[in-house]
């Protein structure tokens, strides 16, 4: 009895969802607009954010010196892996819900709602803590003022939390939540027009930076740092292989968002190529938007004088240039609202695809009809993401936020290879005999090219194992 009770709750647990093409009937559905443009204008805007503006010096001044350009390689190369992956499963399955549908379809029910979770908890606090960024850097370009009025008349007494309520970013986020509810082609207009001042913001950098730019910051010798700056030992690994392959770590964070591009399965046309294809023009657009930028921050600048909070904006004041210094900060401006607008619009169509199955509330799941989107999934993703912004400082959403994100993408990369070894020769003339694993399975001896019983057990397994090692260093 017990035995057919615990069969039963695994079975519950581990059903998987047959994804089945809809054809015809689109009433309550979503509206199929967004095509190659819509889709990369997405992916580029909500990863090519404020990272570009500062995680390169950052990373630059104490990590990886002029090798950060390596570094961004490094990370690029390792977060194309999961980018092939969400491409693949993408065109697999071109549906809402990015990673969530993906882990529901290949692995399961149960892990599909805790990987559900991990998205929305990724994605919120994601938000929330590209709000509070944008926040912090407006207050400060204006000296201030609503750190003042706030830490003197609502100051917040408690560690846990932040210095004072932010109002600033609770608004942001609902403006933006707005205009994702607003409908589809309205909030990608508005991400099209900001990606696109982001990148001229970006090309002026980089042309700028080469006229600017001398070779010799890129081989510093070790006498001529000064005294008491941690410069290493100069030259263009300063801080050796090892300081590179740790700012590459770094600047992996820098290319999280393109996943967002998995959300929109129902909103694309062609969803099948379109998605893949722009997941790929994202990384490629990044990378060496990334690369070419960390190339002239150091090459302007020795890298041991970088600012690490607004690098580009402090070169340019010290090379006398103010104007190429508040069109930067104009640019990171609208890079932080082209960032924020695709942290949100994910959320929303995560909740629908959870609660179309099932596992959350069915409202949550209503498509408006005049707007042709999640509107009160959208509202309510606004007010949770704002109110984590309006308490919590930055550093700590930042560092809630990596978690959900690297648990996403490990389990997109293991559903893709569930899926490709899976048994679909249903017909198997031996499916009525007892499985034998013999060492010509585990080799494949035979050189089989068509997967069966024996290529589903042999690669869950070598899953298994894998990820149990990976789990215990």
């Amino acid at each position: 009895m017990t035995g057919s009770w615990t069969k039963d709750v695994y079975q519950k647990l581990s059903r998987k969802k047959t994804y089945v093409e809809e054809i015809g009937v689109e009433k309550d559905k979503f509206k199929r607009v967004l095509n190659v443009v819509d889709l990369t204008a997405l992916g580029t805007g909500s990863t090519l954010g404020c990272g570009v503006y500062v995680l390169a010096g950052t990373v630059a001044k104490s990590v990886a010196g002029p090798a950060v350009v390596l570094s961004f390689i490094l990370a690029a190369t390792v977060s194309s892996f999961s980018g092939v992956c969400y491409a693949e499963f993408a065109s697999r399955v071109p549906k809402a819900g990015s990673a969530y549908i993906y882990s529901y379809v290949a692995v399961g029910e149960f892990i599909a709602f805790v990987i559900g979770w991990n998205l929305l908890l990724e994605h919120t606090i994601g938000t929330a803590a590209v709000a509070k960024a944008m926040s912090n850097y407006l207050d400060s370009l204006l000296g201030d003022p609503q750190k003042m009025f706030m830490k003197k008349h609502f100051s917040i007494h408690l560690d846990f939390l932040g210095e004072y309520p932010d109002v600033a970013s609770f608004l942001f986020i609902m403006s933006i939540a707005l205009v994702v509810a607003w409908g589809v082609r309205k909030s990608s207009t508005l991400n099209n027009l900001f990606t696109t001042l982001n990148l001229l913001t970006v090309c002026t950098v980089i042309v700028s930076g080469f006229y600017f730019a001398n070779l010799s910051n890129w081989f510093i010798d070790k006498n001529d740092i000064p005294a008491g700056v941690n410069g290493g030992n100069g030259g263009f690994l300063p801080f050796g292989w090892t300081g590179m392959v740790a700012g590459a770590a770094r600047c992996f964070y820098g290319f999280i968002g393109f996943d967002s591009i998995a959300s929109t399965g129902e909103e694309t046309k062609n969803p099948k190529k379109t998605i893949p294809l722009a997941i790929v023009l994202t990384l490629f657009n990044v990378t060496v938007a990334y690369s070419s930028v960390a190339s002239v921050l150091t090459l302007m600048w020795p890298y041991y004088d970088q600012d690490p909070n607004a690098p580009l904006p402090v070169i340019y004041e010290n090379l006398g240039m103010p104007v190429l210094k508040y069109l930067v900060t104009g640019g990171a401006v609208f890079a932080l609202f082209t960032t924020l607008i695709g942290c949100l619009f994910p959320i929303p169509r995560i909740l629908y695809a959870m609660s179309s199955d099932g596992l959350l509330f069915s409202f949550l799941s209503k498509i408006n009809e005049k707007t042709k989107t999640p509107f009160i999934a959208a509202i309510i993703c606004g007010v949770c993401a704002g109110l984590l912004s309006t308490i919590f400082n930055l550093e700590q959403l930042v560092d809630m936020a990596s978690i959900g994100t690297l648990q996403s993408y490990m389990i997109v990369c293991v559903c893709v290879l569930i899926l490709r070894y899976r048994n679909t020769n249903l017909y198997s003339r031996d499916s009525d005999s007892p499985e034998v694993h013999t060492i010509t399975t585990w080799l494949n001896v035979s050189n089989s090219n068509i997967t069966n019983q024996e290529t589903q057990y042999v690669s869950r397994v070598l899953i298994t194992i894998f990820c149990t090692l990976l789990l215990n260093n």
